[in-house]
């Protein structure tokens, strides 16, 4: 039985666009992709889906972005307008903060894609990253073309996983969901604490230095001086982070307590010093030369940071 692409209603915004429904997409060939901002899968997805959109639209391509939040501080408008203008998307986003759109798909993933033929029906669909030539080629074939694939290259966050050397899992720093949590006397929930960081992480632990709340998402520094440190297996490191009350937060990166020199991520500079000031994923490390087990600390000079999960590649 043919899927048919559900209503794109009940969005908070529409960004590129005025709201898009049917007839708006009627008789085009609709490439809808699932996002939320802090996603390191979207991330190193999109450059593709950039390109997509920018060499077929005048075949007929119309790519829809969903933006549907994973963590509280997403559903500010605002980080999504700053998000879009920062990967330079200017193909039509809604703003999906209630789970409308995800919900009317029975979307489970981030990033997903959805191919839409011009009839409206749902051919084929894709969840996480990877399978780009085949999807290229999937929208060739609705677009009725046939040509050689677009060339892409991600840079920075959105360069493709070192995964020959990805040992280190997706971690998540909040009670709910949080894992091998290494500082001395455990996690206490919701109680501002203070923490210390193990005289030895094995690797894929993380701890936290200095006073701060564990809250179900995320951990909140309440004094400056504070840090968080991971160790880690993997190319690239990087912390989703948002500013709590909003002013910038400058921070320290160390790897193996030294500045990061060549090693350092987008985020960074030489030294490790970078600037908390939207609520995003920030990369702290990028490996440079061999890629080992290595150990981060990122130390923050003003209370408020909020940290939510690592994410490596």
């Amino acid at each position: 039985m043919a899927v048919h692409l559900p209503p794109l209603t009940g969005a908070a915004e529409w960004l590129n666009s005025e709201p898009l429904g049917p007839a708006d997409l009627g008789g085009r060939v609709v490439l809808v992709n699932f996002w939320t901002l802090t996603c390191i899968n979207w991330l190193r997805q999109e450059p593709y889906v950039r390109a997509w959109s920018q060499a077929y639209r005048d075949d007929g391509l119309v790519v829809v972005g969903v933006h549907t939040p994973e963590f509280g501080f997403e559903h500010e408008i605002d980080w999504v307008r700053r998000a879009v203008a920062a990967r330079s998307i200017d193909y039509p986003v809604a703003v999906d903060n209630d789970y409308a759109i995800w919900s009317a798909f029975d979307n489970h993933y981030w990033p997903a894609l959805y191919f839409v033929d011009t009839l409206g029906v749902i051919r084929d669909e894709h969840f996480g990253e990877g399978r780009y030539e085949q999807s290229e080629r999937v929208l060739q074939q609705l677009l009725g073309i046939e040509r050689d694939p677009v060339p892409v290259k991600g840079v920075g966050p959105e360069a493709e996983a070192d995964w020959t050397n990805l040992r280190t899992p997706e971690t998540y720093l909040g009670f709910s969901r949080g894992e091998h949590f290494a500082s001395p006397n455990g996690a206490a929930l919701d109680e501002r604490r203070v923490y210390q960081v193990p005289e030895r992480l094995g690797v894929n632990q993380w701890a936290l230095a200095g006073e701060w709340t564990i809250g179900s998402a995320n951990v909140v520094l309440d004094q400056a001086g504070g840090g968080i440190a991971f160790r880690f297996h993997a190319r690239d490191a990087h912390l989703v982070l948002a500013p709590g009350a909003g002013a910038p937060i400058p921070f320290r990166v160390l790897l193996d307590g030294a500045a990061p020199g060549p090693s350092h991520g987008v985020d960074v500079d030489e030294d490790g010093n970078g600037v908390l000031q939207d609520g995003r994923l920030y990369q702290l490390i990028r490996q440079d030369g061999a890629v080992g087990e290595r150990t981060v600390e990122i130390t923050f000079g003003e209370p408020g940071a909020e940290a939510y999960a690592f994410t490596f590649g």
